[in-house]
């Protein structure tokens, strides 16, 4: 088995790549000398979530999603284009989850595909994850809200049942909030994200941290550091999972 020196020397030139990816895409480490410079790299699934059996699990997330799609729980399902069951793959390392689909998601039927998507891809791949891989995502509620207002108490509480039967047929090691409204209708909570982010919790058994929504950090730059600190953690989370 290679030492933690040994990783460190191979992927240097990923590091590179890395760095150039925060930078490049909106997303940039603050200068900290004292910090190693490698990409830290998730571990890979357990033997015991890699020998489940995915045909049952594949065969209930396709009858869900079906359900998803034809909805009409609350009047959120009037205005929609398509709704939003999720995306990604079967035991994931980690199962990132927003407030709700945006235009562009409400268009294509699929979470987090539009700007704040593509900068959340960059946060993932930092720390060695993908939604091709290793990641699902999903919403906490499953159809746009008109606007993209904040979604009403009584639509989260009509969507909340689906989620939590994904959270049962996916399978993840550990779980991400995106944001105010993900983390405060997760953990049953009215307090900020401010205060929520960076501190790791249990939810429906498993580690669980909040941080802040792709878009809040797109509209300030000041997010940029809080969030890093937290996908750090949330490598560390992986590692004990």
């Amino acid at each position: 088995m290679k030492t933690i020196r040994e990783i460190c020397t191979e992927y240097q030139g990923i590091v590179l790549d890395a760095e150039d990816i925060l930078a490049g895409g909106g997303f940039r480490r603050a200068e900290d000398p004292g910090e190693p410079k490698v990409i830290v790299q998730s571990p890979a699934p357990s033997r015991e979530k890699a020998s489940a059996p995915a045909g049952n699990a594949e065969e209930a997330l396709r009858a869900l999603e079906e359900e998803v799609r034809g909805c009409s729980r609350c009047p959120l399902c009037e205005k929609r284009k398509q709704a939003v069951p999720g995306t990604g793959v079967l035991s994931p390392d980690v199962m990132a989850i927003g407030e709700g689909p945006g235009e562009e998601e409400d268009l294509r039927g699929e979470p987090f595909v539009g700007p704040a998507g593509a900068y959340l891809d960059k946060w993932l791949q930092a720390i060695g994850l993908s939604r091709a891989k290793n990641v699902y995502i999903a919403n906490i509620v499953k159809c746009r809200p008109p606007g993209n207002r904040d979604p009403l108490p009584e639509e989260t509480a009509a969507c909340m049942p689906y989620l939590l039967r994904q959270v049962q047929i996916v399978r993840p090691r550990a779980v991400l909030a995106l944001g105010r409204i993900a983390a405060q209708n997760l953990l049953g909570t009215k307090e900020g994200i401010g205060s929520l982010r960076g501190q790791p919790r249990t939810w429906q058994g498993l580690p669980f941290l909040a941080t802040y929504h792709p878009s809040a950090v797109q509209r300030d730059d000041q997010l940029r550091r809080p969030v890093w600190e937290d996908l750090k953690l949330l490598a560390k989370l992986l590692e004990g999972a």
